[in-house]
């Protein structure tokens, strides 16, 4: 055989072994980088253990203490003495964090809210809601696109986890129901983030 044939086969065939070494290396790293990435589930599950971690010990060492000193918390505790109820903690606190521009929120919506503002700001919520209302131990997901930027939602069920929760939703004069019992679904966290970026 001539050389220079040998020499074009040699090269063909070290183009050839390189392309491939190539593709199997980068689909060995893109599997790397995958087994280290946490599927967005298991960050809103994250998420949502803090969430309600940060309630209820809000809950219990603020808000039950402070009864105890004369101190209520009630609606209107920006212009009252007072401080703010549960679930208006949880809402300031994800109106604080969406001012750090992250794109990522936290909010409690409902399909009956007191307030217009607190209802379903999307069809995807709106499914999330009546979806935990039926199956309140399992959150709903989902995907939606917002500004070229796509995100992951979840929603999880929000219950009426004490009796004042109960009473101030039944008589509240905003409130579109008025039949909540403890431990009724009142509506969900949605947690939103982005992902794939």
């Amino acid at each position: 055989m001539n050389r220079p044939l040998l020499v074009v086969l040699g090269a063909v065939t070290f183009a050839f072994m390189s392309v491939i070494f190539f593709w199997v290396f980068k689909l060995t790293m893109a599997d790397s980088k995958k087994s280290d990435m946490v599927p967005p589930e298991k960050v809103a599950a994250f998420i949502q253990a803090l969430l309600e971690a940060n309630r209820n010990n809000y809950t219990d060492n603020v808000v039950v203490k402070l009864q105890k000193e004369g101190i209520d918390a009630h609606e209107h505790w920006r212009d009252e003495r007072g401080v703010p109820l549960p679930a208006q903690y949880l809402m300031e606190s994800g109106r604080l964090v969406a001012l750090k521009n992250l794109k990522f929120s936290f909010r409690l919506a409902s399909l009956t809210p007191i307030y217009v503002w607190n209802g379903a700001n999307s069809d995807l919520e709106r499914l999330g809601l009546a979806a935990v209302e039926k199956q309140p131990d399992s959150p709903h997901y989902g995907f939606l696109t917002k500004d070229g930027v796509r995100y992951f939602q979840a929603v999880y069920a929000d219950r009426a986890s004490s009796q004042a929760c109960v009473d101030c939703h039944n008589k509240h004069p905003n409130s579109p129901r008025r039949d909540f019992k403890l431990n009724d679904v009142m509506g969900g966290i949605v947690i939103t983030f982005p992902v794939g970026e």
